[in-house]
């Protein structure tokens, strides 16, 4: 079973990363140049939160870990640089009229 978690469009700037806790679940939402992206806020080197409450994207398109500097690709997930080599997991996004809906599984 998955929940299905809606966000106002609005709430995430472009070039922003903006942190939601759902249930037990955080989750980082992106807007890179009005395309919507959502990812794990738990970095795979460490098991912190990648963004506090909300950030910038680095290159338009990685999440930069505050502790390490670690590196992910927004869109994949892939850690793109070290000290993390897994990658984090990417939850799927619609957007509908002004709405953005992300499906997270229910834990």
């Amino acid at each position: 079973m998955t929940l299905q978690i809606k966000i106002e469009k609005s709430e995430v700037n472009p070039g922003e990363a903006k942190s939601y806790q759902i249930r037990d679940v955080k989750i980082v939402v992106c807007n890179i140049n009005g395309e919507y992206f959502a990812l794990s806020d738990i970095c795979s080197h460490d098991g912190g939160e990648l963004v506090l409450t909300s950030g910038k994207l680095v290159e338009m398109c990685q999440l930069e870990c505050p502790r390490h500097g670690a590196r992910f690709d927004v869109k994949t997930g892939k850690a793109v640089r070290m000290p993390a080599v897994a990658p984090i997991k990417i939850y799927k996004v619609k957007v509908l009229n002004n709405v953005l809906e992300i499906e997270v599984p229910d834990v």
